[in-house]
């Protein structure tokens, strides 16, 4: 459950870090509008109307369908004019570098290929707000690091808010970081700001960079202020 979160995102790649059962997935099922909130709202740029991209952690493609068709039919089903669909479909696929495999089935990408088509498909609608769900899970090291520049250059012109466990996808993607632990925002601000937080010597015990120690430092912290 959360409690009191108040956090503002702009544009560019905003990172959501924290432990299992932190309320991340509780915090981008509201904003997706799969829960509603008891409190409070979500507002883009003052207004309690806008548009959400949306690629979860796990998500189904039908193997026969062209690649090009898949993105037509996302933009359709959010609300794109038909008629507009299929260069709503280029645009995303170009933006994603995948407009090369525009006809081309579905079965035959591979596991890069078709966490970037996600990404395409929850582009085609142009939102103001896009969200992702641990996009390089799973992704052999080559297709993280291009699935990243994708992400990279979206985050030049788009907000885009990525919710993950992998230290790297924050070190090499956010502008900004948010940890949520028991509930609340137990930080905002950039990943040297956090890693000013940990003491730089090795007494606590934690293997990795100033940035993991910093992390599981401020976790552990909020975590014993509950006890």
């Amino acid at each position: 459950m959360l409690s009191g979160v108040d956090w503002a995102i702009d544009t560019g790649v905003t990172g959501l870090l924290g432990p299992n059962g932190a309320g991340k997935t509780t915090l981008l099922n509201l904003l997706v509008g799969l829960e509603s909130p008891a409190s409070g709202g979500v507002r883009f740029q003052g207004s309690s109307s806008g548009t959400i991209g949306f690629v979860p952690q796990r998500f189904s493609l039908v193997g026969g369908m062209r690649v090009v068709d898949t993105v037509a039919y996302a933009a359709w089903v959010n609300g794109v004019d038909r008629r507009g669909c299929a260069d709503a479909a280029f645009r995303a696929l170009a933006a994603v570098r995948l407009d090369d495999l525009a006809d081309a089935r579905v079965r035959t990408l591979s596991g890069g290929q078709r966490q970037r088509l996600g990404v395409a498909a929850a582009l085609a609608h142009d939102p103001d707000l896009l969200v992702l769900d641990e996009p390089t899970v799973g992704l052999d090291p080559a297709q993280r690091m291009r699935l990243r520049e994708v992400i990279a250059d979206i985050g030049r012109t788009r907000t885009v808010l990525l919710s993950t466990h992998l230290i790297e996808d924050i070190s090499h993607l956010c502008q900004r970081v948010g940890v949520l632990a028991e509930g609340r925002l137990a930080f905002d601000g950039t990943e040297a700001e956090l890693t000013e937080l940990v003491d730089s010597t090795p007494s606590s015990g934690v293997l990795g960079s100033p940035f993991e120690r910093a992390y599981h430092a401020l976790v552990a912290k909020l975590g014993a202020d509950r006890d």
